[in-house]
């Protein structure tokens, strides 16, 4: 069965590459053949893989292909993909040292890796998270415990006004849900205005603070973003580290796609500033590759960690803090996800990452060079992979072009709105994706381009 699967899922992936990246499948259809699976009778096996196999082939948006342009979740590397399935096999509970001490070892030692490359000190700890939202959740918790120790007890109620935290209005909104999460309430998350090109504005941001200060509210936290998810923005963080610091918060940054940055010894100096930081969050499922579900939190300051979330139970075999995941983190019971990073790290180098990093942000630049010698504008000016582009006069308005193309299914882009606008958003992270498929999405986009290829061809 093991072989069985291991073939099928390779010829799928072959077919997925070669046909259309937006979904195919009957949803009608597949709802009734879904609706025969009562599970009175077992079936078998074998039947069974090749059913869910062809599901996903046909009902899915095609992340593994390499001309999906969409969010930030590119097809894994193939040591990730290994990496689950032997945690699958061992299936060992990561909430202790105790009953799994190589495989926490394994996830220290890449956290550490992952610190130092940041610019964090030696003695910087974390661990891995469902994603990024649990990182961000994460530092908040690390923020409003430090801010108020007595916060661990009692809540906001430990607070002498409301807590507030401060992030960009382009920054990943799931920060309104972490607010919610944490008690404090959604209404505490201050969207600074930006400066008109997509980043943090210094002067809303401290005008905002000190606002928030004469009426009553308590300061608690900045976030930044490192790669805002419609831009590809990078917050000023030497400037946010310098407000934090003369305000007294906790400073943290968001770098769940762009903290791959960190592999380039060429492209590094963008995320400069982020190494004061006294926590960041990083995605390992983004631009590093990894299979879903596997993020990362960082801080200079462990011993928080520990204070956050320590717990002590008579069933669990140990409480050791700064080593036991369950009193460090939100989690209890936990997947090895550390492994996915740790097997595709150890088989790329730090070399290997750089030159993928750099790849996706140089086929981004084909693809704004291919498109402006056709007439269209890039708003954005990120420094990493990602692009915000307008078509010339006569195009059409954004949402029917990007309605267009997926109707196509040659590629995935998507709408979004940069600065109050609508606008066309690719982004390049596959690791497989040529000049070629760069060039098959700007001919998609461009139906003159199409009208002149047919009359060659004819």
């Amino acid at each position: 069965m093991d072989d069985l699967l291991t073939r099928e899922l390779m010829r799928a992936d072959d077919r997925v590459a070669e046909g259309p990246v937006t979904p195919n499948q009957n949803l009608s259809g597949f709802r009734s053949e879904l609706a025969d699976f009562d599970f009175r009778e077992p079936r078998p096996l074998d039947e069974l893989l090749s059913w869910t196999i062809d599901q996903m082939e046909h009902g899915l948006v095609h992340v593994t292909h390499p001309r999906y342009f969409g969010l930030f979740n590119p097809a894994p590397t193939f040591a990730a993909q290994c990496a689950d399935r032997i945690a699958g096999a061992f299936n060992p509970q990561l909430a202790t040292s105790t009953t799994s001490p190589v495989a926490v070892e394994i996830e220290a030692h890449v956290i550490r890796a992952i610190a130092r490359r940041t610019g964090f000190p030696p003695d910087a700890a974390g661990h891995f998270t469902s994603g990024g939202s649990e990182a961000n959740y994460t530092a908040l918790l690390c923020a409003l415990t430090r801010a108020t120790p007595d916060f661990a007890m009692r809540g906001a109620r430990a607070f002498e006004g409301p807590p507030v935290i401060y992030v960009s209005r382009e920054s990943h909104l799931a920060w309104i849900k972490i607010a919610h999460q944490s008690g404090i309430g959604r209404t505490a998350v201050r969207l600074v205005a930006t400066d008109g090109f997509g980043r943090m504005d210094q002067n809303a941001l401290k005008d905002a603070i000190v606002g928030d200060r004469r009426g009553g509210f308590v300061p608690v936290m900045i976030a930044a973003t490192a790669g805002t998810t419609n831009a590809g923005m990078i917050d000023p963080l030497w400037a946010c580290a310098e407000l934090a610091r003369s305000n007294n918060l906790w400073y943290h940054v968001d770098a769940a796609w762009g903290g791959a940055v960190i592999a380039s010894d060429r492209l590094r100096p963008v995320l400069n500033g982020i190494e004061r930081a006294d926590s960041v969050t990083i995605d390992a499922h983004k631009w590093f590759a990894t299979t879903m579900g596997c993020g990362m939190f960082i801080t200079r300051h462990p011993h928080l960690l520990s204070r956050t979330f320590q717990v002590a139970t008579s069933f669990m075999p140990s409480n050791h803090a700064g080593i036991d995941p369950y009193v460090n983190s939100v989690q209890w019971s936990r997947r090895f996800l550390g492994l996915r990073m740790f097997l595709s790290l150890a088989a790329a180098g730090w070399a290997g990452y750089g030159e993928h990093v750099e790849r996706s942000v140089a086929l981004a630049g084909l693809l704004k060079d291919e498109l402006s010698t056709r007439g269209w504008e890039t708003v954005n000016s990120s420094p990493l992979a990602v692009l915000c582009i307008k078509p010339p006069p006569g195009f059409g308005d954004v949402r029917s072009i990007v309605a267009r193309v997926l109707a196509s299914g040659r590629a995935w882009i998507a709408v979004a709105s940069f600065e109050g606008s609508d606008v066309i958003r690719a982004c390049v992270t596959h690791g497989e994706t040529t000049p070629a498929d760069v060039l098959e999405l700007v001919h998609t986009l461009n139906p003159a381009d199409e009208t002149e290829t047919s009359s060659r061809r004819a």
